[in-house]
């Protein structure tokens, strides 16, 4: 398996310019083309890493893991390995992550009533 490398140092540190600097961050943190249907399936439920995989749908285990990092880094979601053979993986939404509900859930009814085709 490929080592996949997270860069954990945050752009935005400090919001030394315009207004919209906290959206740019929010933004930053859940951006990603897999990020929002780790964010949906991770609302409800801990789910092990194949799990999620299957939820999402066409994703390589190499970028599900990228993107899954990242979100780690940013404490969004939390990573449980259990000790056994063979290994378990667990991924769920921490505290901060789950002050994304309202966001996803309005993200989920916009998409709904604006489909496109």
């Amino acid at each position: 398996m490929d080592t996949v490398i997270v860069d954990t140092r945050h752009r935005f540190k400090d919001y030394d310019c315009s207004e919209g600097c906290p959206v740019e961050a929010a933004l930053e943190q859940i951006a990603g083309k897999w990020k929002g249907l780790i964010l949906y399936h991770l609302l409800g439920e801990t789910l092990r890493f194949n799990e999620l995989s299957r939820r999402v749908g066409n994703v390589t285990q190499r970028s599900l893991t990228k993107q899954l990092r990242e979100m780690e880094a940013d404490g969004i979601v939390h990573r449980k390995v259990h000790a056994v053979v063979p290994p378990r993986v667990d991924y769920s939404l921490t505290d901060k992550g789950q002050q994304l509900r309202g966001v996803v859930e309005a993200l989920h009814a916009w998409g709904q009533n604006h489909r496109r085709g």
